[in-house]
């Protein structure tokens, strides 16, 4: 196996082997016959919550390793380095972070301990709307505070893991876009009990979709939420919101320098040993220079990955290097996947080489969890100083 940028990656030598072990018990095979299936592998999520590897972001004091994203980007980035895939449950990893940084002590001592050991599962989060996008200020899904109750009305879409989820983390509008000053105010999180919702408020609708990634449509219809599942100050959810997608992007980051190494991996063995006219094809320029090309853009892309873990490991601003480390990642991933596809040929498209599986679920992050035109923009006004798109 390749080596990644060796003065980090030995720093974290204990984890990588660590997960590599755990991912002996589930092989390619494993996560191919998951797919076919359009299944969830319940077996392996099982086994990284119970090695405490999902609990890696939380607080010792709330039960969990109280590691830092630079180790969690680690345990990411091997999952699929190994063949697995992290879009299974890499919500349980982070979509706590809204509670965390701005939940009551009460909330993190109620739900943080469950979520470190499992017992709770916090895999979902509803944010993005069929009429809005990514335009997350106009979201129509409204919360009226009635009582002791919040009154949930509106509809999300493309909200993953909620059949696997005992809570989300939703965004909804509390007060009305015509009554305040700023678009991204009015806007407030809530912790939903799904237990309690699904049924009663909240109908979920699977979304078929290229990858098997789990993900829904939502239908709130008069939901009620109890007033102290109200995360933080009612009208600062928009800023809660963006507060925890930097270490949300530096890890899906880490998931695309997993599936980019594991492509060129298995491109290089290949190249290696497959012989045409006589001699291995890897002899070929026209077929290693590809290879080349891929492993030098992960490279890259690697290092932008620690540049942003650093400064949020320290508390320092990374949302141009989380962006631009997602953005680079992303990319060098499917090129990656595209060489691949392409150094083994028709062979590629075959299901018992596990390449056409990977293949689709690394093109996702081209799109999700944000797009490539939104980190554009992002670096383009934020960064350079550009005069606003929109």
């Amino acid at each position: 196996m390749l080596t990644t940028n060796p003065s980090y990656a030995e720093s974290y030598q204990d984890i990588r082997d660590a997960i590599r072990g755990l991912m002996s018990d589930f092989p390619e095979d494993y996560f191919m016959k998951i797919d076919e299936e359009k299944g969830y592998p319940d077996e392996f999520v099982a086994a990284l919550t119970n090695a405490g590897w999902l609990a890696a972001l939380i607080p010792e004091e709330y039960g969990g390793s109280g590691l830092g994203l630079s180790e969690a980007s680690v345990i990411m980035e091997e999952i699929n380095r190994n063949g697995g895939n992290s879009g299974v449950c890499h919500g349980q990893m982070y979509n706590m972070n809204t509670l965390l940084r701005h939940g009551s002590e009460q909330q993190k001592a109620q739900y943080l301990p469950k979520i470190a050991t499992g017992e709770l599962r916090l895999q979902s989060m509803a944010v993005t709307e069929p009429t809005t996008g990514t335009d997350t200020t106009q979201l129509k899904t409204v919360a009226v505070k009635k009582g002791d109750r919040w009154v949930v009305n509106g509809q999300k879409v493309w909200i993953s893991r909620v059949q696997h989820s005992e809570l989300m983390i939703l965004l909804a509008r509390t007060t009305p876009a015509s009554e305040v000053k700023r678009k991204s105010e009015g806007l407030s999180i809530f912790l939903v009990d799904l237990r309690e919702a699904v049924g009663k408020g909240l109908t979920v609708r699977p979304i078929a979709n290229m990858v098997n990634h789990e993900t829904n449509e939502l239908f709130f219809d008069n939901l009620e939420i109890p007033e102290e599942n109200l995360i933080g100050q009612e009208g600062m959810g928009f800023k809660y919101i963006l507060d925890g997608l930097n270490a949300e992007r530096t890890l899906i980051a880490a998931e695309c320098l997993g599936d980019g190494y594991w492509f060129i991996d298995k491109a290089r063995a290949y190249a290696s040993e497959r012989k045409v006219f006589g001699r291995p094809i890897g002899m070929n320029q026209g077929v290693q220079f590809p290879i080349a090309e891929a492993y030098i853009e992960v490279e890259a892309a690697d290092m932008m990955r620690w540049k942003a873990c650093k400064l949020f490991d320290v508390g320092q601003s990374c949302g141009a290097e989380a962006n631009m480390a997602k953005y680079l990642a992303a990319k060098a991933s499917w090129e990656a996947a595209n060489v691949c596809l392409q150094t083994h040929g028709g062979f590629g498209f075959a299901n018992e080489y596990h390449i056409e599986r990977k293949f689709r679920e690394t093109r996702l992050y081209q799109v999700a969890p944000i797009s490539t035109n939104l980190i554009f923009s992002y670096v383009a006004e934020r960064v350079l100083g550009l005069p606003k798109s929109y």
